[in-house]
């Protein structure tokens, strides 16, 4: 895939009176050449649809990586969601690289349904995900707290509870806010469950999770 053709394709919806309140928006954090998110996921799709081709091309996802500009990081997470079928487990380490490198929760959040579709497929890396729960980076946490998003039945019940028990009593915001939507996502299938964690834990939680969990109990 041709990474030089994309950020042409980009630059002719760049709108640099756009660039800067986008990265404001994420704190500074990151340049953006101003493309709105339709005009980008417009040039997404018609860029995928010319340069489609079986299996994942990751040395073009590490290319979008490595771009200074944040559209190139939701491309390549807008390309891994149309190669989620392709994922496997030797994927998850790759995975977990650009999780920990540009880390803030925009990309977080749009990796963490990949890890969750790899587990789901792979009950041997469970382990693996737990690991990430206790991780020193905070990021790896919140995508192991978040990973079984949107599975509903197909959630696994004793592996979302130990998750969220090894990050109870925290203060940090990104983590107790995703602790309180995983809950508040499952307690859509399964309200039950999730009162009976709150009944359990609420104690040890933030304020800010057990309002997110309540929501819709």
């Amino acid at each position: 895939m041709n990474i030089t053709e994309l950020e042409l394709r980009l630059l002719a919806h760049a709108d640099s009176e756009q660039a800067q309140p986008m990265k404001a928006y994420m704190k500074n954090h990151f340049d953006f050449l101003g493309v709105r998110t339709p005009d980008r996921r417009k040039v997404a799709k018609t860029f995928f649809k010319d340069f489609q081709a079986p299996g994942i091309d990751w040395d073009f996802v590490e290319a979008c990586w490595a771009k200074p500009y944040r559209e190139f990081q939701y491309i390549a997470i807008d390309y891994l969601v149309t190669k989620k079928k392709a994922l496997v487990l030797d994927d998850l380490p790759r995975l977990k690289k650009l999780a920990q490198t540009k880390s803030w929760w925009d990309t977080i959040d749009g990796l963490d349904k990949l890890v969750g579709k790899i587990v789901l497929d792979n009950p041997e890396a469970k382990q693996m995900i737990l690991e990430w729960s206790v991780d020193d980076d905070f990021w790896l946490r919140r995508i192991a707290i978040d990973h079984q998003l949107l599975q509903k039945e197909k959630t696994d019940t004793e592996l979302l509870e130990q998750i969220l028990i090894n990050n109870l009593n925290q203060t940090e915001f990104f983590i107790n806010k995703a602790i309180g939507w995983s809950l508040r996502d499952y307690s859509k299938t399964n309200p039950d469950w999730v009162r009976a964690f709150l009944a359990k834990y609420s104690s040890q939680m933030a304020n800010l999770s057990i309002r997110e969990a309540s929501k819709y109990i």
